[in-house]
């Protein structure tokens, strides 16, 4: 049962969303102020819809808005909002953030932008119309993983493809460990196990614009809610017909909500260590079995990962992907750490320095440069 100091019945209003009694201690603080739980279903430009135990609200957000980008009120955020101000509700504060999916921005300053938070379930969807394109699939589920949420795979437009199989398999290869759903939301394949799986959950719906993501909700929420465009023939892709990100409630006695976003085109890595680890769990296994410690996995003896590849059970593309990956993910932390940002320059310069003594080296020394070891 819940905190009755906090006030039952909203909270109980609120369960399907997500309320528990965590959320129930947690806000107990706000209720002694007077203050209304709700569930930030969408943000506009500094105002919000507040879903309440007295139903969706509209409310400012100018009391928790920040100009860091982390910290400004997102959808799927858990509110405490004033009903008593005369121009309108206002959000005054946040509850702490569960988990958080984030990614890097255009900005040089390598700000991160949380796309959804106090989210179960990261779920990816990838266009079967178009081929598959697994090193997305692989930082998708990297950023997943970082999120703290659990990722889901969903391959989407199963009826444009006569034999899935191989495409399932490619995509499982992809992201060890995670469950990979084939749907169609044409013919309904998949879709019943998919929303067993979701049902009273917090769900975000991640992908590219064309990857069947407004027609995907609207079949799993059983309403039209999202407008759905025809991609184009030629590349598979398709307009953003999603512009917002919106929390939908999901049908059926098991409760739990829909998070649904615009396709993302850019999808940067943000502080991604652990998300990497888990995405690229098979590599670093490998890696732990390699004879040296400090192994680079390029010419050392005993080096697992070089045994994987010449042996087949790791390919070459998942590999270059998982160092792109790593390389991105230093660089991304390099922007706003000065001291790793130090660290790397100078190795790119003792790196540099090699290559030039190497290459005058097999010039013959250079005119009597040459190194004596």
């Amino acid at each position: 049962m819940f905190n009755i100091s906090s006030g039952s019945a909203p909270q109980h209003a609120l369960a399907a969303y997500g309320w528990d009694e965590g959320w129930d201690e947690e806000f107990t603080p706000y209720a002694g102020q007077g203050l209304l739980p709700g569930r930030i279903v969408r943000v506009d430009r500094g105002l919000c819809d507040v879903v309440t135990a007295d139903g969706t609200i509209r409310a400012d957000t100018e009391d928790v808005f920040s100009r860091d980008p982390m910290k400004v009120a997102c959808t799927g955020d858990w509110a405490a909002v004033d009903t008593t101000p005369s121009d309108g509700p206002v959000v005054r504060a946040l509850l702490s953030r569960r988990t958080a999916f984030v990614r890097s921005t255009s900005s040089k300053r390598s700000e991160g932008q949380v796309l959804a938070a106090n989210v179960d379930h990261a779920v990816i969807a990838m266009s079967l119309s178009a081929e598959l394109d697994l090193g997305r699939l692989e930082r998708f589920v990297s950023l997943a993983w970082t999120s703290g949420a659990q990722p889901l795979v969903v391959l989407t437009k199963a009826d444009l493809v006569d034999d899935t199989e191989h495409l399932l398999t490619d995509a499982e290869g992809a992201a060890p460990g995670v469950q990979v759903f084939v749907v169609s939301s044409a013919t309904g394949e998949g879709l019943e196990v998919l929303a067993a799986v979701l049902a009273g959950t917090t769900s975000v719906l991640l992908g590219s614009s064309g990857a069947g993501k407004s027609t995907l909700t609207n079949a799993l929420t059983g309403k039209d809610f999202q407008e759905v465009q025809a991609i184009r023939d030629s590349d598979g892709k398709g307009r953003h017909t999603t512009t917002t990100r919106d929390l939908l409630p999901l049908p059926g006695a098991g409760g739990g909500v829909l998070i649904d976003t615009p396709g993302l085109r850019g999808v940067g890595l943000w502080d991604a260590d652990t998300g990497l680890s888990q995405a690229f769990s098979d590599i670093e296994g490998l890696a732990a079995e390699c004879r040296f410690q400090d192994c680079s996995h390029s010419a050392e003896p005993g080096c697992a990962v070089l045994a994987a590849l010449e042996d087949g059970s790791l390919t070459h593309r998942r590999l270059d992907s998982y160092r792109k990956l790593l390389r991105e993910n230093a660089w991304i932390a390099s922007r706003t750490d000065y001291r790793l940002r130090s660290e790397m320059r100078r190795e790119w310069k003792q790196r540099s320095a090699a290559g030039r003594e190497m290459y005058e080296r097999k010039r013959g020394g250079g005119g009597g440069h040459r190194k004596v070891y």
